[in-house]
């Protein structure tokens, strides 16, 4: 292990993807920069754990192809990416319905039409919600009118049916909200990644993402199992180090930001997750599955290695069941008696590999919702993560990447 210096011009504090970002950032402009991670590997919450041949993403993540930030700070072509089929597989009552978005797979239209999850009224607005959402800049979005997604959704005209068949399982997973208490904006700006993009998996696993990352910065540059103990303007102090430096940034999730920066913490989203192997798959299917029910507690669902077979070792199979806001209880009981229901027995003979209970999945963004959040705070020190800009792996990008070009300024 390399020794940490005792001088340099910026020390980052956290290796997620938002201080993998900035510090890059700071490094690409000549600066000399360190990071200092208090976890044994980069990633922060994009993590991922090898487990008998298996990739078993840290909660269930995808990486939606959409996000601009991928275009300027990932070499897209390396992570391999597999890709989801654009739409859902909605269940209920033990019967499957495909929905897709019907520009996309025009043959599965009909389908998509008949399907169970509300009025053919209800998908015409999907279609106009989609249009708008495409032709409107990021920062008009930002800027409208902020209300919760679930009552932006009633005053959109969609019904009960639509809201608990289809948008509560999907956002809600995504946005680890089951109740849609999330912003609007925050809504409508997921809603438009998802249209314009596809979602993926890359083949090594999600933490593919922040290891590139760190590979271009440099593995000189950051500091492993190693915790800040005390921030100043001006030094970081470790268990065994004290670091003189010009900036200091902190990039760790928001509840330890607010621990060592005395600022306001902002309330957490929890999740839980469950992994099974089976060696035959439910489905066959690379749609993400839905809860038809919008009751959960498994809200969605996904056969990944239909995605990406390089997930299990050969001839494994491997389901996840995503259950966001759920972290207390036997997680894989409840899983595995609701996904009965959808696949029957089967789901009796599956192994269990491994359950997260996610304290910290991500920042709660509540309405009126403002990103791009302040990241200087005076005196040389300064603040980014996904809880400064959108709740999302472009919102940590983003964040980083505007928080380097602070320090940037700062240096000058």
């Amino acid at each position: 292990m390399n020794q940490l210096p005792t001088r340099v011009d910026a020390v980052v504090v956290g290796a997620g993807l938002a201080g993998l970002a900035a510090a890059r950032q700071i490094k690409s402009h000549g600066r000399s920069v360190i990071v200092i991670e208090a976890q044994d590997g980069v990633g922060g919450r994009v993590r991922t754990d090898k487990v008998d041949g298996f990739l078993l993403d840290r909660g269930f993540q995808v990486l939606l192809t959409a996000y601009p930030e991928l275009k300027t700070q990932i070499d897209m072509s390396a992570l391999d990416l597999q890709m989801f089929s654009s739409g859902a597989l909605v269940m209920r009552d033990g019967k499957a319905s495909v929905v897709t978005d019907p520009f996309r797979e025009p043959r599965r239209a009909a389908a998509t039409i008949f399907a169970p999850i509300g009025s053919l009224s209800d998908k015409l607005r999907i279609a106009a919600l989609r249009w708008r959402v495409m032709h409107r800049e990021e920062g008009k979005i930002l800027d409208g009118i902020d209300i919760s997604t679930v009552v932006a959704l009633r005053s959109m005209g969609f019904s009960t049916t639509m809201i608990d068949r289809f948008f509560r399982p999907l956002f809600g997973g995504i946005q680890l909200d089951p109740e849609l208490r999330t912003s609007r904006r925050m809504f409508e700006i997921i809603f438009k990644y998802l249209s314009e993009g596809q979602s993926a998996l890359p083949t090594n696993g999600m933490s593919a993402i922040p290891e590139q990352m760190a590979k271009h910065l440099g593995a000189e540059n950051i500091f492993l199992d190693t915790r800040a103990t005390n921030i100043e303007p001006g030094f970081v102090s470790t268990v065994n180090a004290r670091i003189e430096t010009k900036a200091i940034v902190v990039a760790t999730d928001q509840p330890s930001v607010s621990e060592l920066l005395r600022t306001t913490e902002i309330a957490s989203r929890v999740a839980g997750c469950v992994y099974f192997s089976a060696d035959t798959p439910p489905t066959h299917e690379k749609f993400v599955v839905l809860d038809g029910t919008g009751q959960g507690p498994v809200l969605n669902a996904a056969v990944l290695t239909n995605v990406a077979p390089s997930y299990a070792p050969p001839g494994k199979h491997l389901i996840v069941a995503a259950l966001p806001g759920i972290i207390t209880g036997d997680l894989e009981t409840m899983s595995r008696d609701q996904l009965r229901t959808w696949w029957g027995p089967q789901v009796d003979a599956w192994s269990h590999i491994k359950t997260y209970r996610i304290t910290h999945a991500g920042p709660e963004q509540l309405p009126p919702f403002n990103p791009k959040q302040i990241v200087s705070l005076g005196n040389g020190m300064f603040v980014c993560g996904d809880h400064r800009d959108t709740g999302s792996i472009q919102g940590a990008l983003y964040s980083g990447r505007r928080c380097g070009d602070a320090v940037l300024a700062h240096l000058s």
